[in-house]
């Protein structure tokens, strides 16, 4: 991916930048006229244009070619160059979707410096398109209980906005995937998202890892901040930064600019910043591991994910969306759930939430039959006997240690406190799965103590 074609209709200097790229490694196809560009375009989409305004006995101007490019071949990037150039010139030629625009004569190493952020740029959007392509899923945004309705309509909201968005929640609960359904959703959603891994940032590289490095004024090393120009640089784990990197993202974050490392030229920054964070941030600012002044610079806009056993009405329908996706992308048998596996499915903890949850229905499809429903025999078993299990279920073991009295309580006390969590603390959609009267429930609940001291409010009809 480095075919650049140059459009001018002075032979001395396309013959130059020619000769300057090959230099550089790139290849190049040349073209004086604007029917030869269009043919050449046409025959083979390139993999850049540099492109002259002006084109003495052509039939299209370099406007006229941007707007054919931009329309047809839309992650093309486009450089003009001018040797009339003004500001009116230069203002239409980025409208029209030009990348960047140079007045003849200009400086090669500019040029150099501008062809390669663009050739970077070409290239990071074409990998954007193919991890969007991954993500055309619902992007295991799904459910139906009421918090994860609350959920996604705060995603939805908060995606039509610019505004920096901290994600928190526990592990495996989903933090990059709302992440990437905010970028997804945006007007963003064509520029790439940059994923930085906090936990990987060394602070003695982490200059030259988020800014980039330039040697002897040409770029040596574009950084993620760069990489991320016009679209989303996503913090992962942003409690891992070492404190030194913090108080530079601050700086960057306070003056909407900054310097490649050994670099004199300012960067306009133009990216939108997501967190995520599985730690209590507040927590680390009491202990001095993170600063308060970026906490409160990055919390524009507060996002908690739920836990899974928060959402356990949507369990079987998380699973069978992994069930239908390992069918699809790792051909792995296509099994569906029976109602008492799936029952007891939302009945289990889930302390690696949906995350676990994936890999439990991997390891099953991987290790039990290939045909068939999935019995409850094939879930696993109660942590509690063993270590090496990946769950255990809500009922405590301890029952069998009471007496008959006592222990009937307690059951019914745990069970229906279960199916309740289940419901999402719906009163009547619990009555009818345990086959109660919503009055009896209401009056057994009261009897068990459930409504008061366990739910309160939170139980609806």
């Amino acid at each position: 991916m480095n075919d650049i074609l140059i459009v001018d209709d002075e032979r001395d200097i396309r013959e130059l930048i020619s000769d300057i790229l090959i230099d550089e490694g790139y290849s190049t196809r040349l073209a004086g006229t604007s029917e030869s560009a269009m043919r050449q375009i046409n025959e083979k989409r390139p993999s850049m244009l540099i492109l002259d305004i002006w084109l003495k006995d052509s039939s299209m101007d370099g406007i006229d070619i941007l707007k054919y490019v931009k329309a047809n071949y839309t992650d093309v990037p486009v450089v003009i160059i001018s040797g009339h150039g003004n500001i009116e010139i230069a203002v239409a030629a980025i409208k029209q979707g030009a990348f960047d625009f140079i007045e003849k004569p200009f400086n090669l190493d500019q040029l150099i410096v501008v062809i390669r952020r663009a050739m970077e740029v070409s290239s990071l959007r074409l990998e954007n398109s193919v991890l969007k392509n991954q993500y055309r899923e619902p992007l295991n945004l799904n459910g139906q209980s009421t918090v994860f309705k609350l959920l996604k309509g705060r995603l939805d909201k908060v995606s039509k906005s610019n505004g920096r968005v901290l994600i928190t929640g526990a592990y495996g609960s989903g933090k990059e995937t709302a992440a990437r359904y905010i970028h997804a959703h945006s007007n963003r959603s064509e520029a790439p998202m940059i994923v930085v891994n906090c936990g990987a940032i060394n602070a003695d590289s982490a200059d030259a890892a988020l800014f980039g490095t330039e040697k002897n004024n040409k770029v040596s090393k574009l950084g993620f901040f760069e990489k991320a120009q016009g679209g989303v640089l996503f913090f992962d784990e942003i409690a891992d930064l070492p404190l030194l990197t913090q108080s530079k993202l601050l700086r960057v974050l306070i003056d909407q600019n900054y310097n490649r490392l050994d670099g004199k030229q300012q960067i306009k920054l133009d990216v939108r910043i997501i967190s995520t964070t599985s730690r209590n941030l507040k927590k680390e600012i009491e202990a001095g591991t993170f600063r308060e002044e970026l906490y409160h610079r990055l919390n524009v806009v507060p996002i908690l994910i739920p836990s899974l056993e928060d959402r356990r009405e949507d369990i079987p329908l998380l699973a069978e969306y992994f069930l239908t996706e390992f069918n699809k992308k790792l051909n792995l048998p296509k099994r569906s759930l029976t109602e008492e596996a799936a029952t007891t499915l939302q009945n289990m903890i889930w302390p690696g939430n949906i995350r676990q949850l994936k890999n439990i229905i991997e390891r099953i499809l991987i290790m039990g039959p290939h045909h068939g429903l999935i019995e409850l025999e094939e879930l696993p078993k109660n942590e509690s006997r063993s270590q090496n299990d990946d769950t255990k279920f809500l009922l405590s073991d301890g029952i069998t240690t009471m007496p008959l009295r006592d222990a009937r309580e307690l059951f019914e006390r745990e069970y229906l406190l279960t199916q309740i969590n289940k419901f999402g603390g719906n009163i009547s959609r619990t009555a009818k799965f345990v086959g109660m009267e919503r009055s009896a429930l209401h009056r057994k609940l009261k009897s068990l103590g459930v409504v008061s001291a366990n739910r309160g409010n939170a139980l609806s009809s």
